[in-house]
């Protein structure tokens, strides 16, 4: 076929197929406008999930009559005027795209009024490239975008989209998506004629309800609140603690100067983050919100605008791993900030069961317990004050009640231990229950890496250096990052274009697949600018040194034991869980305890 110019039909169903996705998709575009345009209420109606009937109405600045056909033709914008503006875009939309694509594959009727003018205007479009001249209609200040029988002209489009109820579950998430980042606008969402969600405008110090809105109430008891600014950044928003994920990484959310996005180098600064403090094959609950230069981040990656290009990506990066480590880092009783205290919900009141017991005996069976001496790792006995003599019940780890007023440490003073395995506590808020092998095993673990890190990694040469075949580019990057890869326990030289070979590697991986682990460190620095493989495996190897060297359970310990568990608990980083994700402790603080045992009733 000869080569020919594409009719302008065909060109904007072309430019469609790269905005246009869904109904969802006309959600978000025409949201993204009406934001633009300085609404502070948008009403979103539905039918059938969107691709009968999608209507978006605000009270933006409106559209004046001389400019409603332009708005509809291709590469018409009011956000950009020169590529200055471009580089340094603060508005959601600028591509002047949506509207024309969606046009060209639905029924489009646009009306809008402008401050001042005695009546707004519309004008519609059936699906091609000509729309009606504007007429005159009633509406108030704002715009009206209506858009019927999405696809109606393009069948083969029409049969990948799904079930009218994924439809419009897709919809609601971008209208919560934005309602999240937007508290200062009103949102207000009908499907079928039902008012669905209604988010009234709200000041910026009440983010946490549309927050709520977005994640659940149940997130926000399980999350904290952090910001954070330096080195021409500022993140802020909510993150979930550790211990309250999900199986899969459907409540992530991260916007960037205002835009929801996805990517790469944020997922990783994040996954990074969470390391070592979640439950294998859990993903985080997050909201975050990073803010910089407009200049800094490229906007224009991707035809739908979900991801973003930054200009210093490692800068990025790392500040995101910093801060949120150092949040993370104070999941722990006692400190100055950090999520609240875990506290369990009660069951609902149970008879009691019988005790299991020996056979013709009346002691409480407990299993033998066959351990491990060899690695375990004493805990410091600390002294206590001795009981009086005089006084009942009176314990070595109960100091005297005037002392402990103001003075009581988070995690209280231990009372004695259940199933050899629990350690029972009271603090000043009620009951606190720890389990001491995950707890040791954490404290263990911080205290390994932190002792590993303060000598440095040892190196090991090779008895027969290893010959490596990477691509010529890793192979250049190996050579660039000689003492990069030298800080991590690598010895490496390179020996042709492709070639490397390994002469050394950490001592504390020695029998691991050392090959396999370098050419990951170079794909690592290769896509995200910094090797996080080689932390992880050593980190993994000290992961399990701790958990052969912690307490088990089945363990006695006295009480100055058990106290000292709990002090260094208190002191500990990331010591709300163990290194697997798991919780160390919960707490049953006195409201729980009451209606546990049905008082006040």
């Amino acid at each position: 076929m000869s080569i020919q110019k594409l009719p302008p039909q065909l060109i904007s169903q072309i430019a469609a197929g790269e905005v246009i996705e869904r109904p969802a998709s006309v959600v978000k575009e025409l949201l993204e406008n009406s934001i633009d345009a300085g609404a502070t209420r948008i009403r979103i109606e539905l039918e059938q999930g969107g691709t009968r009937l999608i209507r978006i109405s605000d009270n933006g600045q409106g559209i004046a009559r001389d400019e409603l056909a332009l708005a509809l033709s291709r590469h018409a914008t009011s956000k950009v005027a020169e590529l200055r503006d471009l580089e340094a875009l603060r508005t959601l939309g600028f591509r002047g795209e949506a509207l024309p694509s969606i046009g060209s594959v639905a029924r489009l009727s646009l009306t809008s009024t402008t401050a001042g003018a005695r009546s707004g205007w519309r004008l519609s479009g059936d699906g091609s490239d000509v729309f009606t001249e504007p007429e005159p209609a009633a509406h108030p200040l704002g715009t009206t975008v209506e858009v019927r029988d999405l696809f109606f002209n393009v069948p083969a489009r029409r049969k990948f989209l799904r079930t009218e109820r994924t439809e419009w579950v897709r919809c609601e998430e971008v209208v919560r998506t934005h309602a999240a980042v937007r508290p200062e606008v009103g949102f207000e969402l009908r499907h079928q004629g039902r008012v669905l969600l209604d988010l009234p405008a709200v000041e910026l110090d009440q983010a946490a309800g549309r927050v709520a809105a977005l994640l659940g109430e149940d997130f926000l008891r399980h999350a904290f609140e952090l910001e954070h600014e330096g080195s021409g950044l500022r993140l802020s928003g909510w993150l979930g603690a550790p211990t309250h994920s999900r199986s899969q990484p459907d409540q992530q959310y991260f916007f960037v100067n205002g835009r929801p996005v996805r990517d790469r180098v944020l997922t990783a600064a994040v996954r990074r983050s969470y390391r070592d403090v979640l439950y294998h094959g859990r993903h985080p609950v997050f909201i975050l919100f990073l803010e910089l230069d407009p200049s800094a981040v490229d906007v224009n990656a991707h035809p739908a605008k979900h991801e973003v290009r930054f200009r210093d990506s490692r800068l990025v990066h790392d500040f995101i791993f910093h801060v949120l480590h150092r949040a993370l880092a104070s999941v722990r009783p006692g400190a100055a900030s950090g999520p609240p205290v875990q506290v369990a919900e009660p069951p609902a009141p149970a008879p009691p069961a019988e005790r299991s017991t020996r056979p013709g005996g009346s002691e409480p069976y407990r299993p033998s317990v066959q351990r491990d001496t060899r690695w375990e790792l004493p805990l410091p006995a600390v002294r206590e004050p001795e009981p009086e003599p005089d006084r009942p019940f009176a314990s070595p780890a109960q100091p005297e009640a005037s002392e402990r007023v103001g003075a009581t440490p988070p995690l209280g003073y231990a009372l004695g231990q259940v199933a050899d395995t629990f350690v029972l506590a009271e603090n000043a808020r009620g009951l606190v229950i720890v389990d001491m092998h995950a707890a040791h095993e954490r404290v263990t673990y911080e205290r390994l890496k932190r002792e590993w890190r303060e000598e440095r990694v040892t190196r090991q040469p090779l008895l027969v250096p290893e010959t490596v075949s990477v691509p010529e580019v890793e192979a250049q990057l190996a050579e660039d990052s000689a003492e990069l890869l030298q800080d991590l326990g690598f010895e490496v030289d390179r020996t042709g274009p492709g070639t490397l070979v390994l002469r050394a590697g950490p001592a504390l991986l020695r029998g691991r697949n050392l090959a396999g682990l370098l050419r990951d460190l170079l794909a690592d620095l290769r896509s995200l600018g910094h090797a996080d493989r080689a932390d992880a495996a050593l980190d993994a190897v000290l992961s399990t040194m701790a958990c052969h060297g912690s307490v088990r359970a089945g363990r006695r310990l006295t009480l100055p034991e058990m106290n000292r568990l709990l002090r260094d608990m208190e002191a500990t980083d990331h010591s709300g869980q163990c290194n697997h994700g798991r919780p160390t402790y919960v707490e049953l603080d006195r409201q729980a305890l009451d209606r546990l045992f049905l008082r006040g009733r």
